[in-house]
């Protein structure tokens, strides 16, 4: 991939999980946050930040984003994230766990903020000690 074509595809995850969003519904915490996410095939799907006020039923944009892309087209493999809240925070580590499940090796987590500050980070960065589908395996094995 050019350097052109991944700047157009950057920006046009930025503006999907900026518009995104808005349609949060954050009464509780009042953040809002979008998430774009690339698959391999080279389909966006977005997700919004949907809370409850039974905090454990709240969903975050990442895990929205993840979901849709599985129930609607059946994807499984994620190339890139975007991350986008007006102070640019990480993924919470339930959305690490869940980034984890269908990340690839060089997945790109990007995390960006209303001043346009952004950050790259690998899922290995925020998240080095990930409990993966091939632990899982392991521990099968070993009963």
């Amino acid at each position: 991939m050019s350097k052109n074509s991944s700047e157009i595809i950057i920006r046009n995850m930025r503006e999907a999980a900026i518009a995104v969003s808005d349609n949060a519904y954050s009464p509780y915490s009042g953040a809002k946050v979008g998430c774009s996410i690339i698959t391999t095939s080279g389909d966006m799907f977005v997700g919004c930040n949907v809370e409850n006020c039974s905090y454990g039923a709240t969903v975050c944009a990442e895990r929205n984003a993840i979901f849709s892309a599985v129930a609607t087209r059946g994807e499984m493999r994620l190339s890139i994230i975007y991350v986008y809240s007006e102070h640019g925070w990480t993924p919470c580590g339930m959305c690490l766990q869940v980034i984890s499940e269908f990340a690839l090796e060089d997945t790109q987590v990007i995390v960006g903020n209303r001043q346009g500050k952004e950050i790259v980070y690998s899922v290995k960065d925020l998240f080095p000690k990930s409990f993966t589908p091939v632990d899982l395996s392991k521990i099968k094995k070993n009963k």
